[in-house]
Order: C-alpha cells, then structure tokens, then sequence
C-alpha cells in the first residue's frame, strides 16, 4: 500500500512537471508568433453612409460609384465626397467609403477636432451610441446626426484562420512596435477577427505621423 501511494505520488509530480513545461513551451511557441511583421495603414479623415443618408445627400435611388478598391476586400473608396460640420469647423470633400453601412459613421482624428469645440470619444468602428453629432451636406443636400462622430481606436484586422493560427481573439488587446527614424510602441491594440479581413493595422493620421508613416508602413506585434 505504501509503495503504490509513493508511485502515485512520484506520478503525479511527473504529470505535474510535463503539463508545467508543455505550458512554457507553448507559450514560447506563441510568444515568437506573435513577433511578426504586420501592414501598416494610415486612414485619413472619412465617412460611412447609410442608405438613408445616402439618399439624402445625393438623391432617391443614388447609388454610390467605386473609385478604388481598398485594401480590406469589402472596402472601396468612393468618388463622391461630402462637407462634414464638425462643431464650428467645416471639412470639405471629405471621401465616403463604401459600401453602406446600417447607420452613418464620421471618423476623423484628434488634430481635426481641435478648435471645433467638440471632443468626438475614441471608438471601435461601429460603436457609436452617445458619440458626438455631426452635419454632412453636398450640393443636393444636408444630413444632421445627432452621433456619429469618432476618432477611431487603433485596431488590427485579422482573417479568421489567422486568428486561430496566432491565438487571438476578437477584441483582444496587443501592443504592436514600429521601426523607423521615430520609433514608436502602439498599446492597447484590439484586434478585429471576420473571415474576409487582410491581416493589417490601421492608425489615423495623428497615429501616423508620431511613427512617421505616410500611408503605408510595416510593423511587429509583440
């Protein structure tokens, strides 16, 4: 009885030893993962129309027209732009990315809201009860919102497969570093997971201009 107890125990602690070691390694293997070069775009002021909206602004029936595709397959950039009254400062031709969304979203960074009296919250795409009101208008009319208005939160778009191959989640938080003359740490990153995303980061052009990014750069998560 005595040797079987000793056994179990000696079982147990190797048992114990293997799932400990299983873990490190584990964690090694997602750690260096994790360490991998990632896209890096710079998204300058623009907005997202509902159909509503849209036939407000350019008409019954208005369709809007492609003018490029964008890098994320369900986005393209439009030809049409509007005027955006965010508090007492107006931005003209502001560029309506497609394709239309349920409700109509302004994003625009926090350098645009300085002087305009409004201090539009840092949201995630899409999160938009109690942000801030804003008017679009064009030469065929005027929309008034009463919220809509972001900076939108640095986040990173992942393909489904890619989530599962590197661990994440949707709404997980990273860090992502940038190289380069001004170096730069980006916490507080959250990644976005649906099947058709392009794995990459997105920053508005405050975000851009501290890493000193025009556009386009390249980045490592951590």
């Amino acid at each position: 009885m005595a040797y079987s107890i000793v056994y179990l125990k000696i079982f147990s602690s190797f048992i114990s030893v293997k799932t400990l070691f299983s873990r490190f390694y584990e964690n090694d293997i997602i750690k260096h993962m994790k360490n991998i070069k990632v896209l890096v775009e710079v998204s300058a002021r623009h907005c997202h129309l509902s159909k509503t909206d849209l036939e407000k602004l350019f008409g019954a029936g208005y369709e809007l027209k492609k003018m490029k595709q964008l890098s994320q397959p369900s986005d393209f950039a439009c030809e049409e732009t509007v005027d955006i009254l965010v508090g007492s400062k107006n931005f003209e031709k502001v560029r309506i990315v497609g394709p239309l969304r349920a409700q109509t979203q302004v994003e625009i960074s926090l350098t645009d809201a300085v002087g305009s009296g409004l201090l539009p919250p840092v949201r995630l795409s899409g999160d938009l009860k109690g942000s801030v009101g804003v008017v679009l208008s064009s030469p065929s009319g005027k929309v008034e919102l009463s919220e809509g208005l972001i900076i939108a939160k640095r986040h990173l778009h992942c393909a489904t497969d890619e989530a599962k191959k590197y661990k994440f989640k949707n709404r997980d938080v990273v860090s992502v570093k940038i190289e380069g003359d001004r170096p730069v740490i980006f916490e507080k990153v959250f990644v976005r997971v649906r099947d058709d995303y392009k794995f990459c980061l997105h920053l508005d052009t405050d975000e851009g201009n501290a890493a000193s990014i025009n556009k386009i750069g390249e980045g490592q998560i951590l």
